[in-house]
């Protein structure tokens, strides 16, 4: 028989492994989302859609903005949050670290959301001018390979410049006290600085990079959280399809809440690609490409195999 010490000590753990059980219960019934200024994220999180479509499965969401991909996939590599956007160079250097990140969607190219800008009076009329120049950049983000690969095309090597890591914030301080001599940047941040202080676009994307954006979850997420995962897709199909039909509107809407006038989102939307696609073989193989090419200059510590970290949905 047991006794009555043993009885109330079994009851005492049984009730603490109940609350430890319902306190994980609650966190996994809480979907995280990361976001960054500018986006169809935030404009999912503006429509308040997403948070009525998981409400029957019993989840809610939080929501927590970045400065950059780099910044957002760290959160997904500690377990911050479960899911997130970025451009393509973040999350190849996310997995080389041995961040549990899975690629779950992209949008098609948007070559000209992203471009290497000098300041309106430069002298630099060319990307090959560029040699022996300083060029701020987010490290780790889309424009890294923008950058690396406009420079390849104009016959500069990337040990010929001198890049300066900078989070958009402080690059466009840079670029604006002179400290620099070009800034490669994306949208809105890009159409910002043309129209607001009449930046120069030395080149954009066309031509040299794709510049697709990712949706990016932690491998939890996709292990354990499926229905989830697809009622987050879908809400963002329909956000998407909403922001193509109507980007005046979408400019309007989002202008309160990154703080940018609707003219300058109006422009940098215009060139914002649409489709919420699963990961093809295509974009997958070009992907690889851009890891191979960041490993062959030594700015990996390993090589990474794209494939590894795709999720086809509904497999």
């Amino acid at each position: 028989m047991i006794s009555k010490r043993s009885f109330l000590t079994l009851s005492a753990t049984s009730l603490a492994l109940g609350l430890s059980a319902t306190s994980a219960s609650a966190q996994e019934k809480t979907l995280r989302v990361g976001f960054q200024k500018y986006g169809k994220i935030v404009l999912l999180k503006g429509k308040g859609t997403l948070e009525k479509a998981l409400e029957p499965l019993g989840y809610k969401v939080t929501w927590t903005e970045f400065p950059a991909g780099p910044q957002l996939l760290e959160a997904v590599n500690v377990g911050a949050i479960d899911i997130g956007n970025t451009g393509e160079a973040p999350p190849i250097f996310a997995q080389a670290a041995g961040a549990p990140l899975v690629y779950v969607a992209y949008e098609p190219p948007a070559p000209k959301g992203e471009a290497i800008l000098v300041p309106k009076g430069s002298p630099i009329q060319s990307v090959a001018e560029l040699k022996g120049k300083k060029v701020a950049l987010n490290k780790g983000s889309n424009v890294h390979y923008l950058l690396v690969k406009a420079l390849e095309k104009a016959g500069v090597a990337y040990a010929d410049i001198t890049p300066v890591f900078l989070t958009p914030a402080d690059a466009r301080a840079a670029f604006e006290r002179g400290a620099v001599d070009a800034w490669a940047i994306w949208d809105p941040f890009q159409a910002a600085a043309e129209t607001t202080i009449g930046a120069r676009t030395l080149t954009d994307g066309t031509g040299i990079v794709a510049n697709h954006q990712f949706y990016l979850a932690s491998e939890k997420l996709v292990a354990n959280h499926d229905a989830a995962l697809k009622v987050f897709l879908k809400q963002l199909s329909e956000v998407d399809d909403w922001a193509k039909a109507d980007i005046a509107a979408v400019a309007e809407a989002l202008s309160p809440s990154t703080g940018i006038p609707a003219p300058i989102l109006q422009l940098a939307l215009a060139r914002q690609s649409y489709g919420i696609r699963p990961l093809d073989e295509a974009t997958i193989a070009e992907q690889q490409r851009i890891a191979d090419t960041f490993h062959a200059l030594g700015l990996l510590p390993k090589p990474v195999t794209i494939a590894s970290a795709v999720k086809r949905i509904g497999s």
